[in-house]
C-alpha cells in the first residue's frame, strides 16, 4: 500500500493544501505534481492518474490552488491564472524539500485548463519533464470558441458579469459567481454540447460547478502558447482532437513552438479523455513517457 502524508505550503503568504502519495520501495522518486484545471480540485478524477503512476513506481503531489478546495483564499472561486502559476510554483518548491522526492526527477502533471499552466511554470522552473493533457493553450482561442457555439451575445454576458464581479468585489459586497459548465443555451464559462455532462461526472457533490465571473475579463490574456518556445524540458502534448473547450490547434501550436516536445492525438472530446478507453490508451502513453524519464 501506497503512503499519504497530508502537507501544507505556503504561497503569497497563504496556506495550500496538498497530499503526498509516496509508492512501495526506497527514494527517491521520480516524483508527479498534479494540478486540475478550471475551477476543480484534486478531488475531481484525478484519482486514476494518480493510482496508475503509483502502481508504476513514482511518487504523486497533489495540490489545490489558492480559493480553491482545502487551500485558503477568500473570496472563494477566484481563478486568476497568474495567481495559479505562483501555485504551481510554491508547490515545486514544497515537494523539492522532500527528502523522498528525486530533485532531478520532478515532472509538472496538468490537464486541461492546467495543460497550461505547467507550460508557463516549465519555462520558467528547471523540471525534469510535463504531461499536459488536453490543455488550454490560449485563453483568446478558448472565449473565440466560445463565441463560435454559444454567440456574441453569450460572450458579451460574461464580459458584464465580469465587470460587475470587480465593482462588487470593490465595494466589499463579494464576488459574482459564473457557472463553470453550463448545458447549452445557458450562461456559463463552458456552454458546449459536451461541458455540462463532461465537467460535472469529475465532481463530487460539495466542489462547486462556479467561478468568480471576472475570469472572463482576464482569460483571453493567458496564453501559454506564446511562451511555449521557454520549455526546453521534455514535454508530453496530449491533444484531443474534437475538443470544444481548449482548441486543438492552439496546443499543436504550443507543441511545435516547445524544444523537445513529444504529441499523441486522440478522436475524442475534451472531457472523453477522464474516462473508460480514452483515459487507458492516453495513461499508456504517458506511462511510456515516464519510463524515459526515470
Amino acid at each position: 500500500m501506497s503512503e499519504k502524508r497530508e502537507m501544507r505550503f505556503v504561497s503569497d503568504g497563504q496556506s495550500c493544501r496538498g497530499d503526498l502519495y509516496l509508492p512501495d520501495g526506497d527514494g527517491p522518486f521520480l516524483t508527479l505534481v498534479m494540478g486540475h484545471g478550471f475551477g476543480l480540485t484534486k478531488e475531481c478524477g484525478l484519482d486514476p492518474f494518480r493510482d496508475a503512476f503509483l502502481a508504476a513506481g513514482y511518487a504523486v503531489f497533489m495540490f489545490d490552488y489558492r480559493h480553491f478546495g482545502e487551500s485558503e483564499g477568500v473570496p472563494r472561486q477566484v481563478l486568476m491564472p497568474n495567481r495559479e502559476v505562483a501555485d504551481w510554483q510554491a508547490a515545486l518548491a514544497c515537494v523539492r524539500k522532500i527528502p523522498e522526492v528525486d530533485n532531478q526527477k520532478i515532472v509538472l502533471w496538468g490537464t486541461s485548463f492546467a495543460g497550461g499552466l505547467v507550460s508557463v511554470v516549465a519555462g520558467k522552473e528547471p523540471v525534469a519533464g510535463i504531461i499536459s493533457q488536453c490543455p488550454m493553450m490560449d485563453g483568446l482561442a478558448s472565449v473565440l470558441g466560445v463565441i463560435g457555439y454559444a454567440g456574441l451575445g453569450q460572450g458579451l454576458k460574461m464580459t458584464g458579469l465580469g465587470l460587475l464581479d470587480l465593482a462588487s468585489s470593490a465595494v466589499g459586497m463579494g464576488p459574482k459567481l459564473l457557472p463553470s459548465a453550463g448545458r447549452p443555451g445557458e450562461l456559463a464559462a463552458m456552454s458546449s454540447a459536451d461541458a455540462w455532462d463532461g465537467y460535472t461526472a469529475l465532481m463530487p457533490d460539495h466542489v462547486p460547478n462556479e467561478v468568480a465571473a471576472r475570469i472572463a475579463l482576464v482569460l483571453p490574456l493567458f496564453r501559454p502558447v506564446t511562451s511555449a518556445s521557454k520549455v526546453t524540458c521534455p514535454a508530453l502534448i496530449l491533444i484531443c482532437e474534437t475538443d470544444s473547450v481548449a482548441p486543438a490547434s492552439a496546443a499543436e501550436k504550443a507543441a511545435a513552438a516547445m524544444a523537445n516536445a513529444t504529441v499523441k492525438r486522440y478522436p475524442v472530446g475534451h472531457f472523453d479523455v477522464y474516462q473508460g478507453e480514452a483515459r487507458e490508451i492516453s495513461l499508456k502513453d504517458q506511462l511510456a513517457f515516464l519510463k524515459t524519464l526515470a
